[in-house]
Formats: structure tokens, sequence, C-alpha cells
């Protein structure tokens, strides 16, 4: 099939290039002129596993391109609308103004009996708004929103665990057009659904609720197992076995129960952000409310990892070396975007440290937002002279690979502050380290 992605940032060009891998002839299409000409290069403009390679093979086939035309449009089957969905400036409300630009520009290529397929992150109502514009181009709107998570969106766009289209509906049911709609879906995402991917048909609203519900639940989890570590710090309590015992619960499960810094990135907080806003805006504000200490407790805990190292260095940071290790707001990516990792690192600088940082992938995006701190890009000459260290972002190279007998050959001092809970404290107290944890004695 035939198919046109507009927008080729995180989620446009991971789609575009999944979507060549399963066999689909796509073009890409974005008014970034660098970030097309890298696209059609062949180079990947973010770091994510395994896009590199489908980005490669896609444009070698010919089955994949990249443009700036959005005339190229023309003739696809299935047109996706992958644009950002960006937080307003000065508020909690999300800007549709990509949304909209997306759709008035694909607006006079569409042909009869196309279909505009929206997956950026939206408020809900939103499809309900623009269908009618896409209904008078004789062409029909669906929403399929995405489901990916930074450093596996590559398997979760070509084996995602669930896919959803909100197609037109009335009294509870598809209309033909709907029915249709969803039919032409099924043939695009055959390879998933051939091997029980369940394929979810509801209206316009649940499409959209779905995504930010969902996105809202997983930050609830976390940012409850964060209170409780609040909990713990005044109690002597220990979070992480708190959360081995309340895990064994198979109506809680384990998955996301680990006490840290927070979450982060660019969808969580703008999204529960987002989902607060409209629901005030549905006069349903108090449905919600909780996001909003669902968010403060997040924010709280890159205070308290801040606490830990001023307080590990007898109450002063001041001209002191703090190693951070990481940047990124999660491993397996170079996303910077409302970063806790970066976040605490600004802040101990502020506060007078000399702050060296180091990480896998994200030093290139840190340097360029916040110059004003050191970056080394080889993690043992981060770590040589520090007074102390931070783990603020949990990749293998630091939770795993790192040996503390190790880092004491390289730093000034033996204090480690594990801001993300991932360490084996045991290991480091017995190579003579004082370790702090969040949430823990």
């Amino acid at each position: 099939m035939r198919l046109s992605v507009i927008g080729c940032g995180y989620l446009g060009a991971v789609h575009a290039a999944a979507m060549a891998s399963i066999g689909h002839e796509v073009v890409g299409i974005d008014v970034d002129e660098r970030k097309v000409a890298a696209l059609s290069r062949g180079e990947a403009p973010f770091f994510e596993p395994g896009l590199q390679e489908i980005l490669t093979e896609g444009i070698a086939s010919g089955r994949l391109s990249f443009t700036t035309d959005m005339s190229a449009a023309q003739g696809a089957t299935v047109h996706f609308i992958g644009v950002g969905t960006p937080q307003q400036p000065g508020g909690y409300a999300a800007d549709l103004t990509y949304v909209h630009a997306a759709v008035d520009g694909l607006l006079p290529y569409l042909t009869e009996g196309d279909i505009v397929a929206g997956k950026s992150t939206v408020p809900v109502g939103t499809a309900e708004s623009l269908a009618p514009r896409v209904s008078e181009r004789g062409a029909t709107l669906v929403w399929n929103p995405e489901f990916l998570r930074e450093g596996w969106a590559v398997q979760d766009t070509i084996d995602p665990d669930r896919l959803v289209a909100g197609v037109p509906s009335a009294d509870g049911a598809p209309t033909e057009e709907g029915a249709r709609t969803a039919d032409v879906l099924r043939e695009v995402y055959h390879p998933s659904i051939a091997k029980g991917t369940p394929f979810i048909v509801t209206d316009y609203a649940t499409a959209e609720l779905v995504k930010v519900s969902a996105n809202a639940f997983l930050a609830t989890k976390i940012s409850f197992i964060n209170a409780m570590a609040e909990i713990a710090e005044v109690t002597g309590a220990d979070v992480t076995t708190l959360a081995d015992a309340i895990g064994h619960d198979a109506r809680i499960g384990r998955r996301f129960l680990g006490a840290g810094i927070g979450f982060g990135g660019g969808c969580l907080p703008k999204d529960i952000r987002a989902f607060s806003a409209r629901a005030e805006e549905l006069g349903r504000g108090e449905s919600v409310a909780f996001l909003r200490e669902i968010d403060a407790i997040n924010l709280r805990r890159r205070d308290r990892a801040v606490e830990l190292t001023v307080q590990a260095l007898g109450g002063s940071v001041f001209e002191k070396k703090v190693t951070v290790l990481g940047a990124a707001f999660k491993p397996h990516s170079d996303d910077i975007r409302d970063s806790p990792a970066l976040d605490v690192a600004v802040r101990l600088h502020g506060l007078g440290a000399d702050v060296t940082l180091t990480d896998p992938a994200a030093i290139a995006n840190a340097r360029r937002i916040h110059p004003q701190l050191t970056y080394v890009e080889d993690r043992d000459e981060a770590l040589r002279d520090a007074d102390a260290v931070i783990v603020v972002t949990e990749w293998d190279e630091y939770r795993r690979d790192l040996d503390p007998a190790h880092a004491s050959e390289l730093t000034a001092g033996r204090i480690i502050v594990d801001g993300r809970n991932c360490l084996d404290a045991a290991a480091w107290r017995g190579a003579g380290w004082t370790y702090f944890g969040m949430g823990r004695p």
C-alpha cells in the first residue's frame, strides 16, 4: 500500500521507516529541510535503537523516501499525521498548531476514498472537530494513537501490544464508512494482526482517551511509588523492598514501581498536563484533579535528589566536583526533553558544584541546551577525581557494568547517590562507598 506520513519527528520518522520495513511504499513529509535531507541520506536524526537499520534498508529498497513537498502525499491510500502537540507556552493545554497546519496542508491533495489517520496525542474532541474538513474532500478521518516507548519505538511500531482505531460511529457502532476505514487499517497493520495483536475499533473520543488515560495511569503508578519513597525516608523503611512486596499482587504488578527521580521526556509530563487542562474545559476538572498532585510528586523527586547530594557532601556542594551519570530522560534514548537527569545536573551547577556530566547518547543534545556544564564522553574519565557521583539515568553502563571497586580507583571521594535505585547498595557499601538511595535507609 502507498502511505504518506506528515511530520518526520520522533513519531513520524519511526512510523515511516517501520511501515516501509513491513513492505509498504512510504513518503515522509516535513517542513524542516535539514531533517528531510538527513533522512533522505539514510541518517537517523536522533538515537533510537533499530531505527538506523530500517531507515537504511527502506531508502536502499526504494520503498521509503522523504520530501518537503506536500503534493507528494497525493496518491497515497492512507495519510498518517504524526506531528508534535507540545504544551502551550504559559499554560497546560496542548498546542494543536502543528496538527491543524498538517491537515490544512494535506487537504488539497486528498482524493475520494483517502484515509487520514491521526497518530498525534491530542485532547479528546480534536478528531470530531477535524473530521468535517476531511470529509469535504471525500476522505475519512480515523484516530490511530501511538503507544511508543522511547528506546523500544521500532519494536513497538512493528509489533505493538495493541492497535486502536477511532472511526466514524453512530449509536455506539462504526458507520459503514467507519467499518470500511477500519478494514483498510487492518490491511496496513496486517503483519501485526496476523501475529495476534488486538485491533480495537471504537469511536473518536474513546481512541483519543485511550492514549492520554494510559499515560495518566502510568504516571500515577510511578508517582505513587515515589510518594511511598517520601514516607519511607522519614520512617526508615526501604521503598525497594516495599515495591517488591506489593508488586507480587497480581492486581498491581512490579513494573514501573521503581522509585527514583521520576519521569520526564516529551510525552508523560506534557500529556498529563494537557489532559488536566482539557478536563477543566469540559467542566470535569475534579475528575482528574489528582493528576496535578502526580505532577507535583514527580517534580519533588528532583528536589530530593539534589538534597541528598548536598547532604552527602556535608551540607554544601560549592566547589565540589560532582559527576552526573546520565543526561537523557531514560536509557536507550538521546531525548533530553524535560529530563529529570539534566535538571538535577543543572540545579547542582547552580548551587556552585563543579558538575561533570556523561551519557552514552545525549551529550550533544544536552550541550546545546546547557553549555555551562562540563561534558565528558568517556565514563571513567568523567569519574576521575569526583567528590561524589550521582546516577540519574539507568544506562547499563552505570547500573550493571560499573564496578564499585574500579570506580574507587578513579574518584577522590566514595559517595554515591543512586537517583534511580538501580545499583546494588550492598555491593557499593561493601566496597567502601557511602550509598544514598531514594526512599532507602
